[in-house]
């Protein structure tokens, strides 16, 4: 960890935080749990287990059973403000009927953190088809949503997550669907935007092999605890 790091504080702080939808069942207990400007940390773990639930707890989607949870700088328990977190869930919700530079969009306004700016500004044009460019889908600019593959939807989820300009950005196993080259150049806009910006990725990845070699840190869900993932060998270390 930087000293650039430690003197922004941590991006995701959660505090003995146990998520869930029911109290007498909780899915997992998390003691402490930090995320830093710059870092990309992996969660993995079985199917059902918690992970999901977990980036929603975070969004605020959902409430956590107890503890604290503080995001982007943010009061405890307090939603991140309006562009802020860019969120890329399993089901993408985008909107279909609508094209490929709409949806994005959404996005780039979200992220323009001017209340007046009602309209689309140049500015929020430029960082929408910049996000679409670095996802190669500059030829379906004007395509709706529902004539694209369910790789190219998963694509433009991403370019509208980018196009915010985020602190935060969480991705629940974004790179499906995807071939390995499409992965690749993905990933790589991706990491690039949270290595130059100082934002954070989180994201969820059922592949372990390609969570370790994408993140920072890996951290495993097993028996309702979130744990570093631990080789023979030694801890997953932060990337240089």
């Amino acid at each position: 960890m930087s000293e650039t790091e430690e003197s922004e504080g941590p991006i995701i702080r959660l505090k003995d935080v146990t998520i869930g939808y029911d109290p007498e069942d909780p899915l997992v207990d998390i003691p402490e749990m930090e995320v830093f400007p710059g870092e990309i940390v992996a969660i993995a773990g079985p199917s059902g287990i918690g992970k999901t639930t977990l980036l929603r707890t975070i969004a605020g989607l959902v409430s956590p059973i107890s503890g604290s949870i503080e995001v982007c700088g943010g009061a405890p328990s307090s939603p991140p403000k309006r562009g802020e977190l860019g969120y890329v869930p399993q089901k993408l919700g985008l909107v279909r009927h609508a094209s490929v530079l709409h949806n994005v969009m959404i996005g780039a306004n979200a992220g323009n953190k001017a209340p007046w700016a009602l309209l689309p500004s140049s500015l929020a044009r430029s960082k929408a088809l910049e996000a679409i460019s670095s996802m190669g889908l500059v030829d379906k600019i004007g395509e709706p949503v529902r004539r694209l593959s369910g790789g190219q939807q998963r694509r433009v989820a991403t370019a509208r997550a980018l196009a915010q300009s985020p602190k935060l950005i969480m991705a629940d196993e974004f790179l499906s669907e995807l071939d390995e080259e499409t992965m690749q150049m993905v990933l790589g806009s991706v990491i690039d935007y949270v290595r130059s910006s100082g934002s954070a990725l989180l994201v969820v990845e059922h592949d372990i092999s390609r969570a370790k070699s994408m993140a920072d840190r890996l951290l495993v869900i097993d028996d309702g605890r979130i744990n570093p993932f631990i080789t023979e060998i030694t801890a997953v270390e932060v990337k240089v």
